[in-house]
């Protein structure tokens, strides 16, 4: 098998002089060479409409497109594909959920999140409590940094309608088993809704077993294009969900009196979709499933482990989250804003994460108003590692 690294045409720029040294994965991965391809043979040969034309190129496409969408439910163990919606990303998955639960919620009513969520897995709920007069309620987390469930389960009663939380946390590498929620949730049928944008390469993912309702990912997240996702449904679930938008694609018959909706997952993808992307998704999700699975999960952990031990042993770094089995290392300099850290970073070819990455509420918790995030890949090796603890000793010896 060739190279994983070498599949990556990014990784041979240099940056500002020096070779690129690329730790932000936990923003958005680097896409190889064969998603680059497929995104150039889709628009050189195949572009057409799905679903809609009796030509050739619109039922070749739309053949292709199923397949992609097929290609999604094998990689999260979904049992039919028909509980495969394509959206933009997990914002638009989970705003989607949100705002389409309005009609099964009632004043008084109860949404259970915690304190780790992304913005995307917060606002979206509070925009729809607001609309309907629903309560937050928000789980605590532990001194290790995951979800509390013992706190968890004391908010939860027959007022909970919806549990919606991260599988994996973006700053602190933290990680929850989702049919632990999914067991206590069960009892008093509340809406179990995941989100996975950073679980899509910490572990393997099978829904069927996680038993939860809702689980959205974005495919930039590993190694397809921007603006490309998934939400998966239970069919149930998605049945009595009501529509998110209105347009072409989703109907079954319009007339001015009444409109009906084509059956799931059509009745939530209004519009014409993003095709050549989809397919994208298809080839890298099918990409990765075919590396090895220490190649896809163990090396970029023991990276990032073998960071965090460094960082421990060198002091005057304080470290957030996961002890260890994180591809993720969240920590700040003792006595420097984490920018000006990653502004020397970047001087030397570095690429990490600097700020709240979206996560306010946690900051809070953690008191402090910034991490410095390097996460690894699985284009990541040895050198990256050790030129990451030569720039940090470069930074600190520059900012002491």
């Amino acid at each position: 098998m060739m190279d994983v690294r070498s599949q990556f045409p990014q990784l041979d720029i240099q940056v500002r002089g020096r070779p690129l040294v690329y730790l932000d994965s936990a923003a958005t991965a680097l896409k190889p060479q064969i998603v680059i391809d497929e995104l150039t043979r889709y628009y050189s040969k195949d572009v057409a409409n799905v679903h809609r034309g009796a030509h050739w190129l619109a039922e070749n496409g739309t053949i292709q497109y199923e397949a992609a969408r097929a290609e999604v439910a094998t990689f999260l163990g979904a049992a039919d594909p028909s509980e495969i919606v394509f959206t933009r990303g997990t914002t638009e998955s989970l705003n989607l959920v949100a705002s389409s639960l309005a009609s099964q919620l009632s004043a008084g009513d109860e949404i259970v999140l915690t304190e780790l969520e992304h913005h995307s897995n917060i606002v979206p709920w509070q925009l729809l409590a607001e609309r309907v007069g629903a309560v937050i309620r928000v789980a605590r987390i532990t001194e290790g940094g995951v979800i509390d469930l013992k706190h968890m389960q004391s908010l939860l009663s027959s007022r909970t309608k919806v549990i919606s939380f991260s599988v994996c946390s973006n700053v602190l590498g933290t990680t929850i088993d989702p049919r632990l929620v999914a067991a206590m949730a069960k009892p008093i049928g509340a809406i179990v809704v995941v989100d996975a944008a950073q679980a899509v390469t910490s572990g393997p993912i099978n829904v069927v077993e996680w038993d939860v309702d809702f689980v959205a990912f974005s495919g930039h997240k590993i190694f397809a294009p921007f603006g490309i996702g998934a939400l998966y449904g239970k069919k149930s679930r998605l049945e009595v969900l009501a529509p998110y938008q209105g347009g072409g694609s989703m109907i079954d018959q319009v007339s001015f009196q009444k409109t009906t909706w084509a059956l799931a997952p059509q009745k939530f993808e209004a519009g014409t979709p993003n095709v050549g992307d989809a397919l994208a998704l298809g080839v890298a999700l099918k990409w990765y499933g075919a590396l090895p699975e220490n190649e896809r999960y163990t090396k970029a952990k023991t990276l990032a482990d073998s960071v965090r031990a460094q960082l421990s042993v060198l002091g005057g770094f304080d470290l957030y989250g996961a002890a260890e089995g994180s591809a993720l290392v969240s920590f700040n300099m003792k006595g420097v804003h984490a920018s000006d850290v990653g502004s020397i970073l970047d001087q030397q070819g570095i690429a990490v994460r600097t700020g709240h990455h979206c996560c306010q509420p946690l900051m809070h918790k953690l008191g402090v108003p910034a991490t410095i995030r390097a996460s690894f890949s699985i284009y990541n090796n040895r050198d990256d590692a050790e030129r990451l603890i030569a720039g940090l000793l470069k930074a600190r010896e520059l900012l002491s």
